[in-house]
């Protein structure tokens, strides 16, 4: 056994100062690392994201590619597992409720990816399905379809970075069932920094809005597993450079700065690599851990588990310790396929990934009262074929032992791919897919009542009967599938995995089914009150909503009334309708509306709900927030907000007033910090927005012939009666003739092609260009030569294309007399020196230019080199300056011979 622990207590406050430096972004020592958020912020609905979000990619492709993590050494291929069950009886529940999640055809959804790496949770009301690219939210009673298909970093919407700009999957969703939240996590790796994207809901509504976060990694964050805990999120990861495996990395995000969307740190233990496939535990049912219980992690060694306990301290990080591992011996086995791919199907002979390297997610943590318990699984070789094997460890916060350890493989199909979890009465459910020669990938699940004989599962049920193989070309399959156990009745399980519907390699469909085992929680009738959401928000004289749920348990279906209380003054609550009466084992729904009167007490209260039918009752709460009625006010911006003009010009910017809370009245516009000499007009003024919308004035600068030349901060106010708000833009007012340069850097190379008579349009682009482009036509597609030779170049010649040119615009206004300008051009000479030449030209009409030479640059040898030349214009206001550069070709007559492309760089005013 080994601890990490950084240990420096007589540091230890200088070390959480520097931790909050905004200067530090990580501090790593004896394994442990210290990293704040790379951001946060708080979203959009997710509703209203939706709307905007993009369309779902139409090309598929291969997720992540598979990074194989090594085996422990000494693992025997070929061992004859001892505890693969032989029978089974009795039968598991069938299934409850049973409806298509995301795939092929399924809800307008496209099949981009594969693994789809079908991961879902359940929560007061709804399911949220995601799977590798996308994510879709249901009705947990009806099934029904509530929001999405959308994709996945449309929950990043709007914040930034790969988090909103990559949408790369390996994504885990789970309900935090103690502060009844959704979190959702996936990891940005297409490029970098690499990142792990955390999202956090504010309510429990799936649809609301969400506390983001993003974190950053040195190496490729791999496989992440997320588990909720009483003291922080706990997420693990097998971490690579490139495609060497560096070992997991352990990790935890400060839970409750992440419900409360302030800042927050990770506190993360890097591994050696004998470490892989480390799993953290997540937390099922309401019974929390023991106070100060360290966060169990586990993953498989030689015939044994490994358990680690890790202790988070985000107050002081120095206190937090990772400790392990604690050897756990299990009957001996050989994982599947040896880790790789070997699982057959019918009809092809593509076989499919078995995943087999590591534990399956999740390791499922459960406060029975009595005692706690672990349950996990993974797959291994199981006769001739393969099997689940799962386990229950008890009590790991002490000795940890295995309560219970077997393989399901009850005939000759395939088992693998598997997740379990265990209720709150400590009956188990363990789902997997199935497959063999005769049998395609179906989704199927078995369980156990806790006072069944030990190691032992009941006769499987099929969830989902596949009717199609993945075929030829595409080996992955999983790569983890979702056990859940739903937090209202702490019985049903909910569980979702991926099956196919016909053969092919991008076409599969995923299940999402419940069950429940009779005998779990009380028989007496009963019923639980949900809200959603539950933080509402009004505007004094305004009114706001919450559904309120009442859900049946053990066939309740008596009426039950809804009151609130603990309102603020002023504020009303009317339930419609109400009483209400759920369905034996359904619910119903209630719609309360809470209206705050003009004068109503504002501030946050919390609303007490409670239901009532006979002598019982239950609660739920809601955060209520009253402002105070909105003000009608206005905003006021510019654009351009900075402006550069040369003495006796002009120039404009465009301000737009913008309502606020319905403000429509008119708006003054006015100009201070004006150099001496400049004059402010705007156009229209006064302005008079729209309520809730904007309206403009164009304000125009004038600089008089001897107006004071500089930088200046002009400040533009709006005013409407006692409300003023102000703006500030930078105004540059340059000199006649001044230090004015329109400077343009190109590459340019003309291919040597064609013959006199003929054209050519091949060959590489002629010219690559940097700077401030605005217009042109710069294409590589010589004329004809003109065989009269009108150059006048006897034995020379050249194309002439007048319209081949790029225009950009100056930086620094007016093109005027004693304006330098540099020209800067890597070029290719093909023939002799001389007969290759760089020219200047100016002319005052860049409409219709007549253009006038002023310098000329000849190369000194043949091949490429850099011409640069600094011109000053002469006397005369210009309009633009060309420069160009012209390739030439000797032949010895006018009709015969080779000829090369010229290409011109045109400056001029925009």
């Amino acid at each position: 056994m080994n601890t990490q622990k950084l240990w420096s207590p007589g540091h230890a406050f200088v070390l959480a100062c520097l931790i909050l430096c905004s200067c530090l972004p990580s501090l790593a020592q004896s394994g442990m690392t210290v990293r704040r958020q790379v951001h946060h912020d708080v979203s959009a609905p997710l509703s209203e994201m939706m709307k905007t979000a993009p369309a779902a990619s139409s090309v598929r492709h291969e997720a992540e590619p598979m990074r194989r993590i090594p085996l422990p050494p000494g693992l025997d291929q070929n061992v004859q597992d001892s505890v693969i069950q032989q029978t089974v009886s009795p039968s598991t529940p069938t299934t409850g409720l049973s409806f298509e999640g995301l795939g092929n055809g399924q809800y307008g959804f496209v099949v981009n990816s594969a693994p789809p790496d079908t991961n879902g949770t359940v929560g007061a009301t709804q399911y949220v399905q995601w799977v590798n690219s996308s994510f879709a939210i249901f009705n947990k009673t009806t099934g029904a379809l509530i929001a999405g298909p959308t994709n996945g970093n449309t929950l990043w919407s709007g914040f930034g970075g790969g988090c909103q700009t990559n949408n790369d999957g390996d994504p885990v969703v789970l309900y935090d069932k103690a502060a009844q939240r959704w979190v959702f996590s996936q990891f940005s790796v297409s490029t970098t920094p690499f990142l792990q994207c955390i999202a956090v809901s504010t309510t429990s509504d799936a649809t609301g809005t969400y506390n983001r976060y993003s974190f950053q990694y040195s190496n490729f964050d791999d496989y992440p597993k997320m588990g909720v805990w009483s003291d922080g999120y706990y997420e693990t990861f097998n971490m690579f450079n490139g495609n060497t495996f560096v070992g997991a990395d352990a990790c935890a995000y400060n839970r409750s700065a992440m419900l409360a969307g302030t800042a927050a740190t990770q506190i993360c233990f890097q591994q050696s690599t004998a470490v892989g496939g480390l799993l953290p535990s997540d937390i099922d049912g309401l019974t929390a851990p023991p106070a100060g219980s360290p966060n169990y992690m586990l993953y498989f060694g030689t015939n044994n588990l490994n358990l680690y306990k890790f202790h988070v301290d985000f107050s002081v990080p120095s206190n937090s310790t990772f400790t392990g591992p604690t050897v756990i011996p299990v009957a001996a086995f050989s994982p599947l396929c040896g880790g790789g791919t070997c699982v057959v199907q019918p009809g092809t002979t593509q076989r499919l990934d078995s995943l087999a390297d590591r534990l399956m997610y999740r390791l499922a943590y459960r406060n029975l009262g009595t005692h706690e318990s672990l349950v996990v699984n993974h797959s291994v070789v199981a006769g001739s074929t393969g099997g689940v094997r799962w386990y229950e460890i008890q009590n790991p916060g002490g000795t940890p032992s295995v309560a219970q350890q077997s393989t399901f493989a009850p005939d000759a199909s395939y088992r693998w791919m598997g997740s379990i979890a265990m209720d709150q009465a400590g009956n188990m459910a363990l789902g997997y897919t199935a497959s063999s020669s005769s049998v395609n990938p179906s989704v199927r699940y078995t369980g156990r009542l806790a006072t069944d004989p030990a190691s032992t599962m009941e006769a499987e049920v099929t969830a989902a009967a596949g009717t199609g193989s993945q075929t030829t070309g595409l080996s992955r399959w999983g790569d983890y599938s979702a056990m859940q156990v739903d937090p209202v009745d702490d019985c049903t399980f909910w569980y979702t995995q991926e099956y196919m519907k016909a053969n092919g390699t991008f076409n599969w469909n995923t299940r999402i089914a419940n069950f429940k085992f009779p005998t779990c929680g009380s028989s007496t009738p009963d019923f639980t009150v949900a809200a959603a959401p539950s933080s509402v928000t009004v505007t004094q004289g305004g009114n706001g909503t919450s559904t309120i749920t009442v859900t049946s348990l053990n066939g309740f279906n008596s009426a039950t009334s809804l009151t609130a209380t603990g309102l603020p003054s002023g504020v009303t609550a009317v339930f419609s309708p109400n009483p209400v009466t759920p369905p034996a084992n359904g619910n119903v729904t209630s719609l309360l509306t809470l209206t705050a009167s003009a004068t109503a007490t504002t501030g946050t209260a919390t609303v007490t709900i409670t239901g009532t039918s006979g002598t019982t009752t239950h609660t739920t709460t809601i955060s209520l927030t009253v402002n105070p009625t909105a003000t009608p006010d206005f905003t006021i911006s510019n654009s351009p907000s900075s402006l550069t003009i040369v003495q006796g010009t002009n120039g404009t910017s465009t301000v737009t007033i913008t309502s606020v809370n319905s403000f429509n009245s008119a708006t003054s516009l006015a100009a201070s910090g004006l150099p001496t000499g400049v004059t402010a007009a705007f156009s229209p003024n006064p302005v008079t927005p729209p309520a809730n919308g904007s309206v403009t004035s164009t304000l125009t600068l004038t600089a008089s012939a001897t107006a004071t030349t500089g930088t200046s901060t002009i400040t533009i106010t709006g005013t409407s009666g006692t409300l003023t708000h102000s703006t500030t833009m930078s105004l540059t007012v340059n000199p006649v003739g001044g230090a004015q340069t329109a400077v343009f850097d190109s590459t340019l190379k003309a291919p040597k092609c064609g013959t006199v008579g003929t054209s050519c349009d091949s060959g590489p682009t002629l010219l690559r260009g940097r700077g401030t482009m605005s217009g042109g036509n710069e294409t590589n597609r010589p004329n004809t030569i003109n065989s009269s030779c009108a150059d006048g170049n006897s034995g020379t010649f050249h194309s002439d294309e007048s319209n081949d040119r790029i225009v950009v615009s100056s930086s620094s206004g007016l093109l005027t007399h004693g304006t330098t300008v540099t020209v800067s051009a890597t070029v290719w000479a093909w023939t002799t020196p001389s007969a290759d030449h760089l020219d200047l030209y100016f002319a005052a009409n860049a409409n219709s230019p007549t253009w006038t030479l002023i310098g000329t640059i000849t190369p000194t040898v043949a091949g490429a080199q850099t011409l640069s030349r600094t011109y000053t214009l002469p006397t005369g206001t210009l309009q633009a300056v060309r420069a160009q550069f012209r390739y030439q070709g000797s032949a010895s007559s006018c009709t015969s011979g080779s000829f090369n492309d010229h290409d011109d760089l045109v400056f001029a005013v925009q």
